[in-house]
């Protein structure tokens, strides 16, 4: 979505809200619209579930509708990345063969060089929680 449409779209955001749960109610969805985020790839909708191809559409048709929205900008919608946490235990709070301790800058280095993480995108710095001041033991 064009920068124009954006900030058109976000000065009415609560009136759109309002308009997109009846829509949504219409068609029987138990999905509600929360609220609409704006950022640099456009806007997101974030509702209280997860949507279905009917909701999607209809959401597409409601904003496409608005009467100062420019159609053809308009990208098609897609669900949101999934967002998990990832907790490793029992790993050693020292590299190995060196008296340095293990930082964030290594675990990412490490996560990235593993092919199970090819697809992932880190969202938020690792953190090093030793567990106990005696053990040599982290959890990331």
């Amino acid at each position: 979505m064009s920068n124009n449409n954006k900030l058109k779209f976000i000065e009415k955001n609560n009136a759109y809200i309002t308009n997109i749960n009846k829509v949504l109610k219409n068609i029987k969805s138990k999905v509600m619209a929360n609220f609409i985020h704006s950022d640099q790839a456009g806007i997101t909708i974030v509702t209280n579930k997860v949507t279905s191809l009917l909701d999607f559409q209809t959401v597409e048709k409601y904003v496409k509708n608005t009467n100062h929205i420019e159609v053809n900008k308009v990208k098609v919608p897609c669900l949101p990345q999934l967002k998990l946490y990832l907790k490793i235990i029992s790993i050693s709070y020292l590299v190995e063969n060196t008296n340095t301790s293990i930082s964030a800058d290594i675990v990412e280095e490490i996560i990235k060089s593993n092919h199970i993480f090819n697809n992932i995108v880190i969202a938020s710095k690792s953190y090093i929680i030793k567990v106990s001041s005696k053990s040599n033991i982290v959890i990331i």
